[in-house]
């Protein structure tokens, strides 16, 4: 595994160079500490202030090699990770607001949007990392995303949660609700997402993760949360999706921006494939088919 941890030089907690040594120790990573100074005349200060990061990392048994670029962050990043190839880039995440779209620095969602590797977000604090929640959305794009979650999680001992959120049916279908939250006949189903997140837990097991499947209603944001304060979750993983055409870059969907917005722990982004599988039956109506074959439908 390749990892690129960028830094300012100016983040007094290092909370991205402390999360890369979470993350890089046990998947025994080879590492880039990158820096970018906009002004030549920071060179001089930034290149202190990695040494000073690197130190810290070989904390952590990681020895990494020290980059020192001139110029436009967002270009400075996209040039090193289209030189290199990484298969993990992390990069801090500061708070500016609690209003309006976007809550970090504008550069943040700029590099999530641009470079072609994976992006962790080091938001809030982290000192461990052992327990992770992705947001599969059910549907097999997001397996690329389970793969390298389960990398990672193998790799630092931590178990996944597989966490699909459902709109609130009608009260109508109360009974479907009810088959819906039995998550092993969920599992055992025919249905496009009990397929999938049964191949999604069995791709995780397969590499020795511990993996639990959970079904929530509601608002998928605010459910997501909920999960994560009651599980004490310590990394969220969401998707972003790539362009059609030729322009080389990614979609950040209104559920990824919101997470990344608020989050208090650290966010992997992970890119997400175009599915080439074909569709099964929908969740829900199968389940509709199977209520109205046993019940009659309801008026």
């Amino acid at each position: 595994m390749r990892i690129l941890i960028c830094s300012d030089g100016t983040d007094p907690a290092d909370k991205p160079v402390l999360l890369g040594g979470l993350v890089a120790a046990p998947t025994k990573a080879e590492t880039t500490l990158l820096g970018i100074a906009e002004l030549s005349g920071d060179e001089q200060p930034l290149r202190a202030a990695l040494e000073s990061e690197a130190e810290k990392l070989r904390g952590f048994g990681v020895s990494p090699e020290i980059v020192l670029r001139t110029g436009e962050p967002i270009r400075e990043i996209l040039h090193q990770t289209t030189e290199a190839s990484y298969d993990l880039t992390i990069i801090g995440a500061r708070r500016k607001g609690t209003t309006g779209l976007y809550w970090r620095s504008e550069k943040t969602y700029e590099v999530i949007k641009a470079i072609p590797s994976p992006v962790l977000l080091a938001t809030g604090t982290c000192e461990t990392l052992k327990s992770f929640v992705v947001c599969t959305g059910g549907k097999t794009f997001i397996d690329a995303a389970v793969q390298l979650t389960g990398k990672l999680a193998a790799a630092v001992g931590a178990s996944v949660t597989l966490l699909h959120v459902m709109a609130e049916p009608p009260a109508i279908y109360a009974d479907l609700v009810r088959l819906e939250e039995d998550v092993e006949q969920l599992l055992q189903s025919d249905s496009e997402l009990g397929c999938n997140l049964r191949a999604q837990k069995k791709s995780l097991e397969l590499l020795g993760v511990t993996t639990e499947v959970r079904v929530r209603h509601g608002i998928v944001l605010s459910q997501v949360f909920t999960e994560v304060g009651e599980k004490n979750h310590d990394l969220i993983v969401t998707g972003s999706s790539p362009t059609r055409g030729p322009l080389g870059h990614y979609i950040m969907g209104d559920l990824t921006r919101s997470i990344v917005n608020r989050a208090n722990v650290p966010v992997l982004v992970a890119r997400a494939a175009k599915s080439t599988q074909p569709a099964r039956p929908g969740f829900w109506n199968a389940l509709k088919q199977i209520f109205a074959t046993t019940h009659g439908e309801p008026s």
